[in-house]
């Protein structure tokens, strides 16, 4: 769907190349195609990172962004949209260009994820690396409030723009780094089901059994960075996907096997996303509400939902 009304069929027929409408066929190809692939990849990725927060700390309300990884990559974005200003002509103009601020919030991430490495390496306890995580978010926004301060009123129209998310604007080339590393995030999600089953059990009983409980939680963590931090990096911070999808997936298929619950998770997640994405694009309109309040207006009622129903939510 779109601004431009294109009959299911010619959809189809621009997809393997057998359209007579050029416009249509370019409309299908380089706009709507790389966005539904993108919202797959962001439901999906962000539901995996959700389900493996809520495992490692055994918390129903930990979702993705709980290390601080998307308070490190709008850290980054704000560096180099709010203090753009500082740098003149062209400086400016190649800072605040499409890389720029992809590469600018996945180093963002990677730091703040650096940190939470060398702290998980030293701290037993898994609760307190979920502190720490939280402390580098609020150190992480104080920096981006001070930089809003002082910017202009058009700087921080760009920075909040950023802010709401969007999956529209990515090429395929683009789309084909996003994968990438999306793909090695997922692989070692994949490798971990077995130490998540575990864990379900406990810290001292996952030692017993003979898990090494400093590799896994490294595994699981860098899982998360890695998928969290390239989707906002690539298509902003998106609320709610990643603490609503395992829950949800959990009551479809009731079940707490990893095994089940981590593909599960991957396909509710690039449902309902692009769900999500269908309500955010008006049909027949130039409008295309921002897919965070979308997300947000999907996510929260489910919470809500769920606290309501469940006082306490059993993995």
């Amino acid at each position: 769907m779109g601004s431009v009304s294109i009959p299911l069929r010619d959809v189809f027929h621009s997809i393997f190349g057998t359209s007579s409408n050029e416009s249509w066929r370019y409309i299908i190809l380089n706009y709507r195609l790389p966005k539904a692939i993108s919202a797959i990849l962001v439901g999906s990725g962000l539901g995996i990172s959700g389900l493996l927060m809520q495992t490692l700390f055994r918390n129903p309300l930990a979702g993705p962004f709980v290390l601080g990884i998307s308070s490190g990559a709008s850290l980054g974005v704000a560096l180099v949209i709010l203090g753009s200003g500082l740098f003149g002509g062209t400086c400016a103009a190649l800072l605040t260009s499409k890389w720029s601020v992809v590469i600018a919030a996945s180093l963002g991430s990677f730091m703040v994820l650096l940190a939470v490495l060398i702290v998980s390496s030293r701290v037993r306890d898994t609760m307190s690396i979920l502190i720490i995580g939280l402390m580098f978010a609020s150190i992480t926004g104080a920096i981006v409030g001070v930089l809003s301060y002082f910017s202009s009123a058009e700087q921080l129209q760009r920075y909040v723009f950023w802010g709401f998310g969007s999956l529209g604007n990515l090429s395929w080339q683009e789309l084909t780094v996003f994968g990438a590393i999306y793909s090695v995030g997922l692989l070692l999600s994949l490798g971990s089901i077995k130490a998540l089953n575990t864990l379900l059990l406990g810290d001292n009983y996952a030692k017993s059994l003979g898990l090494n409980l400093k590799q896994s939680r490294l595994f699981i963590i860098l899982a998360t960075s890695l998928l969290a931090g390239t989707i906002t990096a690539f298509a902003g911070p998106i609320a709610f996907i990643g603490l609503a999808i395992p829950h949800v997936t959990r009551l479809v298929f009731n079940t707490s096997n990893h095994k089940i619950l981590l593909p599960a998770v991957l396909l509710v997640g690039g449902v309902i996303m692009l769900i999500c994405d269908t309500i955010a694009q008006i049909p027949n309109s130039d409008y295309t509400l921002p897919i965070n309040a979308i997300t947000s207006l999907v996510g929260a009622p489910i919470v809500i939902w769920l606290l309501v129903r469940k006082r306490n939510l059993m993995f």
